[in-house]
């Protein structure tokens, strides 16, 4: 899925009771850790050109870190740490695994499975790709659903607030 997507999602569903821009962060963050740094890498380098890179292109610490950052294990161990240390701060990070749940059924075997339960096992699902308008059209939709419906919430939320304290 693309990282505005799982950012939204993280924001959408996870950003509700504090820490908004950090679910929003974590939503993405799997992504930006090894496709944002090779972006960056390639722009300085000027070795950037558009669409996704050719797996052949691709230098081995971005399939290391993209497995590392997309591996269930990793995040539950991470942010069981972080939620005892400060409880707000590990639910935001909950979009780091709802990232991940996201792109099992979603990357294919042939450009970056998700093998969720890394360094374990490399043990993948191939699944269809988040680019086809079956998946595309629908994520939009459950976006907006989302969003509409934490809307709504506010908005009910913020007149039960003022009739109370009339």
């Amino acid at each position: 899925m693309d990282s505005l997507s799982h950012a939204l999602w993280g924001y959408g569903l996870f950003g509700y009771r504090g820490y908004p821009w950090l679910s929003f962060l974590f939503g993405a963050l799997p992504d930006l850790l090894s496709f944002g740094v090779l972006f960056i890498v390639r722009f300085i380098t000027g070795g950037f050109t558009p669409g996704p890179p050719l797996l052949h292109t691709i230098p081995a610490w971005t399939f290391f870190t993209y497995n590392f950052t997309h591996s269930l294990f990793i995040s539950t161990v991470v942010i069981a740490i972080i939620y005892l240390l400060h409880k707000g701060i590990g639910f935001a990070m909950l979009s780091w695994p709802f990232h991940i749940f996201l792109d099992i059924p979603f990357h294919t075997k042939e450009y970056f499975p998700t093998q969720m339960c890394w360094p374990i096992t490399d043990f993948f699902v191939d699944g269809i790709s988040w680019a086809t308008p079956r998946v595309w059209y629908p994520n939009l939709a459950g976006i907006l659903i989302l969003f509409s419906y934490r809307w709504y919430k506010r908005k009910k939320g913020s007149k039960t607030r003022s009739i109370k304290n009339w």
